[in-house]
């Protein structure tokens, strides 16, 4: 559509001059305002067939003034700019029916394309949005909801916070993508807190921290007897997440096995515990996340496809840190505040220390950096930290992420160790009274007779002689855990 008539109200003279030409341009009738008054008296009139408003004017706010138009004149579609560019003010705009909400310093291309967008789409549709996202921020206001530790002005934190704020009042399954350490989880339980669901239970669950022959166990339950071990009944996190939202993190690291089922539980509403006969019936949303690449998984078979359509419907993905370097000082005195709230004492960056912060490439994202500052506040004893104590806490830092060779030993224990601690964490209180550790045994002796079987092309002889165990104790190991010889040559 051109030609239409637009008013724009923003109390800063160059921004209203730069709309004005680029609007013109785009062949739009542009009136200008630097006050709330003006422009709501325009509205009113009838003028105007779309709007462009600041948060901030002298005399008002600018999503005060959407809701407004909204009550009076429900088709006027409504864009709101600002410079306060956080969470709640991409979330406040979308509840108060914006059509859309646009970051400071805004990209003209993108701003003349919403534009567009705005004036040739239904603004019902919008309004009908906003209703269901009112709904749930005002029942986020009523429940006091605390704010939400999502930092950052960047660019591309701002299409994180607009997707967000779009999916508010909706029930639609999102995938989260990003590299480790990016804030995955962070974004799950901000799409549970504002959502729809929020007063029932977030539950979470790590595909890659739980023992693969669990993991259907945790996620659907299990009946007393239903395995060796199973000594009391356990409910799975499908059935603690009824009513709300089930984070799968890492669904990559998912089983085929458990892909199927729950392939099955996405299609049919429905799942059976391990063990049981009934179906129960399961009310969740589920929100997923990964760092792998799923389309590679697909392509090697790892994963499988219509599974991957059934969790992608909203993809939401998650910047590495080096992709925000305009976000860490904010980031750095945030985690400093909570070294604070910890027990820590108050500590602070100077300006060349923060310049150091900018220039790392940040491999952990921002859990290294939030790793680093309460490392840098509890154990340097300067108030004011510099770029000399950052760089030493970054170098001290890569030689802990690569292991010397002399490690590799601890690194199996550490593995190891993890595996038992995340089977003990699962089964908590039902933990059986015998078997744990055959079974914890059975888990590391399945894989190292299989390898050594691969690695010796087959020949049980040499693999015994390997291993440094007699032929016949293999022999009985192979039948014990059921390890066929073709399997050591796959």
């Amino acid at each position: 559509m051109s030609g239409a008539t637009i008013l724009v109200a923003d109390d800063d003279r160059g921004i209203r001059t730069v709309l004005g030409h680029a609007l013109g341009r785009a062949g739009h009738i542009v009136r200008m305002a630097s006050d709330a008054t003006t422009l709501a008296g325009w509205v009113e009139a009838g003028e105007g067939d779309l709007v462009i408003t600041d948060v901030v004017l002298p005399d008002g706010n600018g999503l005060d003034l959407v809701a407004q138009m909204r009550d009076s004149r429900p088709d006027l579609p409504v864009i709101v700019m600002s410079a306060r560019n956080t969470l709640m003010t991409a979330i406040e705009a979308t509840a108060r029916g914006a059509f859309d909400y646009l970051p400071k310093p805004f990209d003209l291309t993108e701003l003349i394309g919403t534009v567009e967008r705005a004036l040739a789409g239904p603004a019902q549709h919008a309004a009908a949005e906003a209703e269901r996202a009112g709904k749930a921020r005002g029942e986020a206001e009523e429940d006091d909801a605390p704010a939400l530790p999502l930092i950052g002005r960047c660019p591309a934190m701002q299409d994180v916070y607009r997707v967000i704020a779009r999916l508010v009042g909706t029930e639609l399954t999102v995938m989260i993508t990003g590299e480790s350490g990016t804030g995955k989880e962070i974004v799950a339980r901000a799409i549970h807190d504002f959502g729809p669901r929020r007063a029932g239970p977030f539950t979470a669950i790590n595909m890659a921290s739980i023992p693969r022959e669990l993991i259907e166990s945790e996620l659907f339950g299990h009946e007393k007897g239903a395995f060796t071990g199973a000594a009391a009944r356990h409910a799975g996190r499908f059935a603690q997440a009824q009513g709300g939202t089930l984070f799968l993190d890492e669904i990559g690291d998912m089983p085929p096995d458990a892909q199927t089922r729950l392939l099955r539980v996405l299609q049919e509403g429905e799942f059976v515990p391990v063990g049981g006969r009934t179906p129960v019936r399961t009310d969740v949303r589920i929100v997923a996340a990964t760092h792998r690449d799923l389309r590679d998984r697909i392509r090697t078979g790892r994963f499988r496809e219509d599974l991957y359509y059934r969790l992608n419907v909203v993809p939401l993905r998650l910047p590495a840190l080096r992709e925000r370097q305009g976000d860490i000082a904010e980031l750095a005195r945030h985690f400093l505040d909570g070294a604070v709230e910890r027990g820590l004492p108050r500590k602070s960056f100077d300006t060349q220390a923060l310049a150091a912060l900018a220039a790392h490439d940040w491999p952990g994202n921002v859990r290294e950096l939030e790793n680093l500052t309460y490392r840098l506040a509890a154990l340097r004893a300067e108030t004011t930290i510099g770029a000399g104590a950052v760089r030493e806490a970054l170098r001290e830092g890569r030689r802990e992420a690569i292991p010397e060779d002399t490690d590799k030993t601890d690194s199996l224990s550490g593995a190891v160790e993890r595996h038992v601690r995340a089977y003990f964490d699962a089964h908590g209180d039902t933990l059986p009274a015998a078997g744990v550790y055959k079974r914890i045994l059975r888990e590391v002796e399945r894989p190292l007779l299989a390898l050594s079987l691969k690695v010796t092309g087959g020949n049980q002889l040499r693999a015994a002689r390997m291993l440094g165990i007699n032929r016949n104790t293999l022999r009985k190991k192979l039948q014990e855990l059921d390890i066929e010889v073709s399997r050591g040559l796959k």
